[in-house]
């Protein structure tokens, strides 16, 4: 009942703050904007629904074809093993295994589009083994909070937008944003195993997240050693050329086996347009929510409170001006992408605070857009402690981002 709660204390927070603006103020004319937020935001909330019908029907269909042609259940022998410990619920050889490979993956490679539909496929996979419908497993919670700590390997989107602004590196956050996602998913899969009493230090999780910490370990060996200018074309590059890689292989595989290629595109076509209609309630709820919130001035109260907090400790308080970024990130996309270009458009691409808004948003993922939209697609209700674990893997982004930026750009 977590979502619930967490939905109401937006309505309620953002009232008790709207009238004490009228009360102490006078500002009248903050509830207007608090009524015009909350149509905009359910307005919001059909568009990004309406968005992503599109690329949920593309990725459905391919996602069909890949498993009629094998590649699913490929990757789920090439990493049973340890999803088989990290969720002992599912059954050895899950077909929500290679769904999930597949979502992480494109997170990693910064694919939006193509992750989302992924990873839904997982969800509902991962519902069919679930024995109370409108309750989330240990499984649900696990991929979700893993998901929502937003591991990118490749920033693609924010050495795009840095370019756009005039950056003299465009690529100069990818070391600290690609530390800071990893500490986030680090402390996201550590907190649920702790809820959950799940060991690991297992040997075969260690090898694992060895395994995955060397390949990280070694992409920033790798990209420290090119020229500047040069990061963020390759980057650009290796991901698009994964991504359509990953569209042939299945194809090819797929006439390997003889299947209908076109007929299994539209099979799971058909499922993506299904999926992308039902989320739309979950989707205008917590929109709507934050939009109360955001319009209130709930947010600046918030981030004031902190900059004075951390003043009177005697702390250097630059970094408070980009906490709006890391503050909205798990509301909202779209609104912490906002922030930060505005925040690079104020401040410079390669100020201090520029680049510590960049880092923060490529840091975690959007927590409560995905609750919604990832449970909102299976029916789940009750997420239990998926919220609580997913704001501590953000906050754990967020303490990283900080960090590192005062160590890369002081």
């Amino acid at each position: 009942m977590a979502l619930n709660y967490i939905w109401i204390a937006f309505f309620l927070i953002g009232f008790i703050v709207a009238l004490g603006q009228l009360i102490f103020s006078g500002n009248t004319a903050i509830f207007n904007d608090m009524i015009n937020s909350t149509f905009a935001s359910a307005k919001t909330g059909f568009e990004i629904s309406l968005g992503l019908t599109g690329a949920l029907t593309l990725w459905m269909g391919l996602m069909k074809v890949g498993e009629k042609g094998g590649v699913v259940g490929m990757l789920g022998r090439l990493f049973g093993p340890f999803f088989e410990k990290l969720f002992p619920e599912l059954p050895k050889g899950h077909p929500a295994y290679g769904s999930m490979i597949l979502n992480f993956s494109a997170n990693m490679l910064g694919l939006d589009n193509a992750a989302t539909p992924m990873g839904l496929k997982a969800m509902k996979e991962i519902q069919n083994s679930n024995q109370k419908k409108d309750t989330a497993s240990n499984a649900q919670i696990m991929f979700l909070v893993l998901n929502a700590s937003g591991l990118t390997i490749i920033p693609v989107s924010i050495m795009v937008y840095r370019t756009q602004l005039g950056a003299a590196n465009p690529a100069d956050i990818f070391i600290p944003i690609l530390i800071s996602t990893y500490v986030a998913t680090l402390v996201a899969m550590i907190s649920v195993a702790v809820v959950q009493k799940i060991n690991l230090f297992d040997k075969v999780i260690m090898a694992y997240m060895g395994g995955l910490t060397a390949i990280i370990a070694g992409i920033i060996y790798y990209f420290s050693t090119l020229p500047r200018e040069q990061i963020a074309n390759v980057s650009t590059f290796a991901a698009n050329f994964i991504l359509f890689a990953i569209i042939i292989v299945f194809i090819i595989l797929a006439m390997v086996k003889k299947v209908n290629v076109y007929d299994a595109f539209i099979e799971g076509a058909k499922e993506g347009f299904g999926v992308a209609i039902k989320i739309i309630p979950f989707l205008v709820a917590i929109l709507v929510a934050i939009g109360i919130f955001r319009a209130s001035g709930a947010m600046d109260f918030i981030i004031k409170g902190f900059e004075h907090f951390f003043a009177w400790l005697g702390f250097d308080t630059r970094f408070t001006g980009a906490l709006p970024v890391a503050f909205m990130k798990p509301l909202s996309g779209s609104g912490a992408r906002g922030l930060m270009i505005d925040a690079m458009t104020t401040y410079g691409a390669d100020s201090f605070l520029g680049r510590l808004s960049c880092t923060l948003q490529g840091a975690t993922d959007t927590t409560f857009y995905i609750i919604a939209v990832y449970f909102g697609s299976v029916g789940v209700k009750n997420t239990r402690h998926a919220v609580g674990c997913s704001l501590l893997a953000d906050l754990a982004g967020a303490v990283t981002a900080i960090l590192i930026a005062y160590l890369f750009f002081g």
